[in-house]
């Protein structure tokens, strides 16, 4: 057997990886007695490092008599470089370093590069530019594209744009080394940069660079600027492959021309994972889970296997819809399919049940993830607080603190609504001692989530300290602080904060003047809540929401301007026929004894929603105040018909940094008896003492 006819046996075994039929190819070499055949054993190498044995092919360049040829090492140190083992590449070079009669020269230094570039050993690299200096291989346009592409990976833009200017000569690859690292290392501002740069110099892109630009108006969300990429390339008559078309369809996915990607995806011949997953990330994004499931059969039908990211996308898209069956149907593929699902998986799967309002699926899931970090905790906790389970939110953090599993920023901002919502303030103050302790405090989002717990719990003060101590405040802890204030009484601490707010130019926003116009009502500041309301609309421009008229019509119920109030209904249309806000203005008849305009209201109430029983209760009231006994009898005789009866009122009370639950004649706790003798005995001194005033129970 010739050399010719070994040579293109072992360039086979190379391309299909056939290690075991190589082996018997080299046996064969060494028999024939060409182990010392360069350009075979350089294929040898070749084989070997493409399966991973390093060992082997570094066997075969010390086998050799006198390895002298530099291409056989070049050969060794590029290909352990491209198959991405950097440290043995880098071992070979250290041995060629030592070799008495060979250097290396500019076709060693591209692979040595790119191993310490992928290592982010920039001190090295920076050893390396100075020989390359001083032995004038820099001026090798290869080499020195690879320098710059060894600064960009290790994030020394500075070096690496400087080096790049400096260039004498540039060619297509080096602009897109430059352009490309500026793109992975999340700078795709200064990736354009360098592609109009590329443009301006008369160097026309290729496809790695046009996928690249494009990639960066994706991530920019710049779809102008990709569009004009766009027009440009089929006003050239450019031929788009398959990576730039790819590219389009994910930027005009995620920029939401859904229209223009799907015409671009449709002229694509032959669709790779990629681009199908792009197109039905685009889909996801809109939440049209019914589009993206059309594309996850097609995808299917045409003989390509869906991803992970594919998996992820489309439940992406059920969970912005709300669509439980079709977030059933992918769960049902991956257990059919056996696939191994990652945790974003799992945690897209428990947001989409939350969602759905199927709770114990969710757990099961949770059952099912890996617990070793904060990531399947905080996506329950996240959940459980969502749909008002703060109860179990609490438990799953006591849980996941008992297991040892460190809380980072998202448990924290997740977990403090939670006690907010329960006014669970020694549990909450525990959790910022955790915060503190997990050096936190700097965190901006999180020390506004303490700052908002603090506010609902009623902890004015603990509040003012965080609020004092936050590096920057934004609209979100100034409106915390403002509502802190105006939930607990002090409505002209709330009004002066406010007034410092708009000195410090950060723009409040709804939420903002809806603390204002809280505080405004429960001071019973009636001329500054009409001048706060009117500041929103006419200084700002902020549109009003039903809760903001809520605030209105209370403020001026509670100093008994009820005509103004109802009046402001009428002549709103978007608010005439609100319940809550009817039921507001209700209350404040009752509060003022306005029975004349509570009937009239009371009748529209009924009307609407004839099953709300707060309504019969607050009429009956009414009329039980104006001595007007038949009409009481005939709303209870109304509510007995209807078969209406008061929800069971429900407490908690924080004991040992433990939230205890109870209802209204609750028997279920432990200690009820001990309660129930308890509250006999105070009833019954309350009695003795004339402190017990008598009055009607519903």
């Amino acid at each position: 057997m010739n050399t010719t006819k070994l040579l293109s046996l072992l360039r086979t075994c190379v391309s299909s990886k056939s290690l075991k039929q190589g082996k018997h190819i080299h046996q064969r070499i060494v028999t024939l007695g060409l182990q010392n055949n360069v350009v075979l054993c350089k294929n040898v190498i070749d084989l070997y490092v493409s399966g991973q044995y390093y060992q082997h092919a570094k066997l075969v360049l010390k086998s050799m008599e006198n390895p002298l040829d530099l291409a056989l090492w070049n050969g060794l140190i590029a290909a352990c470089s491209k198959n991405h083992m950097f440290i043995d590449a880098l071992e070979v070079y250290e041995i060629l370093l030592q070799h008495p009669y060979l250097k290396p020269d500019f076709y060693t230094y591209p692979s040595v590069l790119k191993a310490y570039g992928e290592l982010g050993n920039v001190v090295c690299g920076k050893k390396i530019h100075n020989y390359l200096i001083k032995s004038g291989l820099i001026s090798n346009v290869v080499v020195a594209s690879s320098l710059v592409r060894l600064y960009a990976k290790c994030n020394v833009f500075d070096s690496a744009t400087k080096l790049f200017d400096e260039m004498p000569e540039r060619d297509v690859a080096s602009w897109n080394n430059v352009i490309s690292c500026y793109y992975q290392a999340g700078h795709a501002e200064k990736a354009l940069e360098y592609f109009r740069k590329m443009r301006d110099s008369g160097i026309e892109p290729n496809s790695v660079t046009l996928t690249t630009a494009i990639s960066s108006c994706a991530r920019l969300l710049e779809v102008e600027r990709g569009m004009e990429i766009h027009m440009e390339m089929l006003k050239d008559g450019r031929l788009l492959d398959g990576y730039v078309r790819s590219a389009l369809v994910d930027m005009y996915g995620k920029c939401g021309f859904l229209e223009i990607a799907k015409q671009v995806f449709e002229q694509i011949p032959a669709k790779n994972v990629v681009t199908w997953n792009s197109m039905i990330a685009g889909y996801s994004l809109k939440g049209e889970s019914k589009t993206c499931f059309e594309l996850f059969n097609r995808m299917q039908e045409e003989g390509i296997k869906p991803t992970l990211t594919t998996l992820n996308s489309l439940l992406v898209a059920c969970s912005r819809s709300a669509q439980h069956q079709h977030g059933k149907l992918v769960h049902g593929y991956i257990i059919r399919n056996h696939i191994a699902a990652d945790i974003y998986i799992y945690s897209l799967l428990i947001e989409l049940y939350f969602k759905c309002g199927t709770i114990q699926s969710a757990e099961n899931v949770f059952e099912m993830m890996p617990k070793s970090d904060a990531i399947a905790s905080n996506v329950m906790i996240n959940g459980y607080v969502t749909v008002g389970n703060y109860f179990a939110a609490l438990s799953i953090f006591e849980a996941m603190k008992e297991a040892g599993v460190k809380p980072d920023a998202i448990t924290f901002t997740s977990i403090l609504p939670a006690c907010s919502q329960l006014a669970a303030l020694e549990m909450g103050k525990e959790i910022h001692d955790d915060i503190v302790e997990s050096k936190y405090e700097k965190n901006e989002i999180v020390m506004g989530a303490v700052l908002d717990m603090y506010a609902k719990c009623g902890a004015v003060d603990e509040a003012v300290n965080v609020f004092n101590q936050l590096p920057e405040k934004d609209h979100v802890s100034w409106t915390s602080m403002i509502t802190a204030y105006a939930s607990h009484g002090q409505a002209s601490e709330a009004l002066k904060l406010f007034g410092e707010m708009q000195e410090s130019n950060v723009k409040p926003d709804q939420v903002t003047f809806l603390a204002v116009l809280s505080a405004c009502s429960h001071g019973g500041m009636v001329d500054e809540g009409c001048y706060y309301f009117n500041q929103m609309v006419n200084d700002y421009g902020i549109s009003c929401e039903v809760e903001h008229y809520s605030c209105l019509i209370d403020v001026l119920g509670r100093a008994g301007r009820l005509s103004e109030a109802y009046e402001i209904l009428k002549k709103t249309p978007e608010i005439t026929e609100d319940v809550d806000l009817l039921s507001t203005l209700l209350s404040a008849c009752s509060l003022h004894g306005n029975l004349e305009l509570g009937e009239e209201i009371g009748k529209l109430l009924i009307g609407k929603d004839p099953d709300e029983i707060s309504t019969y209760v607050v009429l009956s009231n009414m009329y039980a105040s104006a001595k007007k006994w038949d009409k009481v009898r005939k709303v209870r005789i109304k509510m007995r018909e209807l078969g209406l009866k008061k929800n069971p009122g429900c407490s908690w009370i924080e004991i040992d940094k433990k939230i205890q639950p109870f209802f209204v004649e609750d028997k279920l706790n432990q200690q009820s008896e001990m309660v129930y003798e308890c509250l006999a005995v105070l009833s019954s001194h309350m009695e003795t003492d004339d402190l017990l005033p008598p009055q009607q129970i519903l």
